[in-house]
């Protein structure tokens, strides 16, 4: 069984952010699945059921952002899961907008939902997708620009992407991680050359 978590913040008001790209992805999951996230447990929203082959658990903490991580860790104690079984989705200013990139480790870099997990689960070491919505000019506030709603062109791409995520974890559940990061970390690192992958 597999934890797949998209980070966010609860209420209407953020829905549409940048900041809500984890959140919008797992609806994404939750829709090719047909399953529903709407329980509430450890501090989050979550859901059950099969995707790709796979029986999964969908989740959508509760806490707020900067707490993201304590929700996580709840969820894996409650289902006897380890952070072998963790898949997280956030959005990542560092990537231009449209760029999704799979990862099994790395540091939170400026993310505090990124920064919460890790600290709560004590490692770096887990399986993560990251969707890149930076833009391409310098930022007088990061906070400000991933709390705004999305423009329409922004959520244009975003949909586009969020398909796209939606593939690659189906890639990462049926075929694994190394799988998923060769065949979607090369397309998007090169968009320049027409999709022509090897």
């Amino acid at each position: 069984m597999r934890l797949i978590v998209g980070l966010g913040n609860p209420g209407p008001e953020y829905q549409w952010t940048p900041h809500n790209l984890g959140f919008l992805a797992v609806d994404e999951l939750a829709n090719r699945g047909g399953i529903r996230v709407e329980r509430p447990e450890g501090k989050a929203l979550v859901g059950t059921g099969s995707l790709a082959g796979g029986e999964v658990i969908l989740a959508k903490p509760q806490t707020f952002m900067n707490l993201s991580g304590v929700s996580i860790r709840e969820l894996l104690e409650k289902y006897e899961l380890g952070t072998a079984d963790l898949l997280v989705l956030w959005d990542e200013v560092q990537l231009p907008w449209g760029v999704i990139r799979v990862g099994k480790e790395g540091s939170a870099g400026s993310h505090n939902g990124a920064q919460s997990v890790i600290g709560s689960l004590g490692t770096q070491e887990f399986a993560r997708l990251r969707l890149g919505c930076g833009p391409d000019h310098q930022l007088s506030s990061r906070k400000e620009f991933v709390l705004r709603p999305m423009k329409k062109a922004e959520l244009e791409i975003a949909a586009e992407m969020i398909g796209q995520a939606g593939d690659a974890v189906e890639t990462i559940l049926r075929e694994g991680l190394d799988v998923a990061m060769n065949k979607f970390n090369r397309r998007a690192a090169q968009p320049e050359e027409g999709g022509t992958e090897s």
